[in-house]
């Protein structure tokens, strides 16, 4: 869809009706949902975490448990293998390995949750990128008998990167090595140590067993001397409300909403997802790049109309004057707009085969704009191992972490990706095949 495309529906559109499912607005408020993804070294157990919580909380069927079971058998197995139940690759189940980013959803009566089941495997940091992008919550798996190691140091590098904002480390494999409360000590102890170097606010331990269940769902008899919640039990309550940047109105427009029915037969809205801020009936706003000034006249959602809206919230937004705004643009308040620029410093992680070059082109998608850009200059390249900076790489591979420097060709509307995640990142295309080759983090405007 070009910029200036107004959509011809035959009734204000429900953003929502993708979800396959009546949605009130009471209900939309009202949803509890938590995006958490795990990740770990090779073999720390991570889809079988994953397997004991579905299995545990009782959100398996039974075809899907009986298929687990068969093919546990199959494999000679002991027991049933509940890493099954989430590795979904035949490659994987073959070599006993997570390679894609395995989604799953589940609920509980307090909660509803989608976990990304994330590889371990240095080569697939791009996969757990983009399993992260989205996440509140990240579980970091430890495998008791061999703590902290690089890979455990390369995880909570990339959480803290993409700004996770709560970090769980499960000291998993506790039953190998009897229970022991001291290593489980120093293993928490070594990880604060490493921690203490990155901006992670909300850090919990819990030492469990994936395969025996103990301190997954439900509180451990063999660890007396561990006071904390189950795992469940924390991911029923941790709190998420206050994650999101409720200060900085930004609402960028995805389409422009014209029904042209006899029932709205003048309805001209915005339609978009709430990125950051709340936006109420009556607020002055200003529309960026043309910087005509309006007030909020209407906000429907789903069908019906409401006072306010706030992230993540999908919605159409009347304004009370006809200005001239289209795909790409963005609505926020006068005296708080994001950063208006073109030359633009952003952590960059390489998703591809081919290497970033300095000084070529690419798209750059960033909230519903899009605009060419040239990479301007490579500062550094970090060592995911070691976190160690290479001043002297000149280039970005499959996989691998800098920061860069570049130049748009229009002015983009953005904030640091520490303010707001929506607004503060955006993804680097290659112009010949298409695909998606970069992920970036804004970290402000080139001096």
């Amino acid at each position: 869809m070009s910029a200036d495309t107004e959509t011809q529906p035959t009734r204000v559109p429900d953003p929502n009706a993708n979800q396959g499912m009546e949605f009130s607005t009471d209900a939309y408020l009202d949803m509890d949902l938590l995006r958490f993804l795990t990740c770990g070294s090779v073999d720390d157990g991570k889809s079988t975490l994953i397997g004991r919580l579905l299995y545990d909380s009782k959100s398996i069927f039974e075809d899907q448990l009986e298929a687990a079971e068969s093919a546990s058998v199959s494999r000679g197995d002991e027991r049933m293998n509940l890493a099954l139940l989430t590795d979904g690759l035949r490659a994987e189940r073959e070599q006993g390995i997570t390679i894609d980013v395995a989604y799953r959803y589940f609920a509980t009566p307090k909660r509803k949750f989608i976990i990304a089941d994330c590889p371990g495997h240095v080569q697939y940091t791009r996969n757990m990128v983009t399993g992260a992008s989205t996440a509140n919550l990240a579980l970091i798996l430890i495998d008791a008998r061999h703590g902290v190691i690089e890979q455990t140091r390369r995880h909570s590098f990339i959480t803290s990167l993409l700004r996770i904002p709560h970090l769980v480390v499960c000291v998993n494999k506790m039953d190998l090595v009897d229970w022991d409360q001291e290593t489980y000590e120093k293993i928490r102890d070594d990880f604060e140590e490493f921690a203490a170097r990155f901006e992670i606010n909300d850090i919990t331990f819990i030492p469990m067993s994936a395969l025996t269940g103990d301190n997954v769902v439900n509180r451990s008899s063999n660890m007396d001397w561990y006071q904390g919640p189950s795992l469940l039990h924390h991911l029923e309550n941790v709190h998420i409300a206050g994650d999101r940047d409720m200060i900085d109105p930004r609402f960028p427009v995805q389409w422009v909403v014209r029904p042209q029915s006899d029932e709205y037969h003048d309805y001209r809205g915005y339609g978009g997802q709430v990125a950051s801020g709340v936006f109420q009936v009556g607020d002055e706003v200003v529309a960026l790049p043309s910087g005509m000034e309006s007030k909020i006249k209407s906000i429907d959602i789903g069908g019906d109309s409401i006072t306010r809206a706030y992230p993540p919230q999908s919605v159409s937004i009347q304004l009370e004057d006809d200005i001239d705004i289209s795909r790409g643009d963005m609505i926020c308040r006068p005296n708080n707009k994001p950063i208006s620029g073109q030359d633009i410093d952003a952590m960059v992680v390489w998703m591809t085969d081919q290497p970033m070059v300095v000084g070529k082109k690419y798209t750059i998608r960033h909230t519903s704009n899009e605009a060419r850009c040239i990479i301007k200059d490579l500062h550094y390249q970090i060592d995911i191992e070691t976190l160690h900076r290479d001043e002297s790489a000149e280039k970005l591979g499959l996989n691998e972490i800098g920061r860069v420097s570049i130049r748009t060709t229009k002015p983009l509307f953005y904030d640091p990706y520490r303010q707001c995640r929506i607004t503060g990142s955006f993804i680097i295309v290659d112009e010949q095949t298409n695909n998606t080759v970069g992920a970036a983090m804004i970290i402000g405007e080139t001096k």
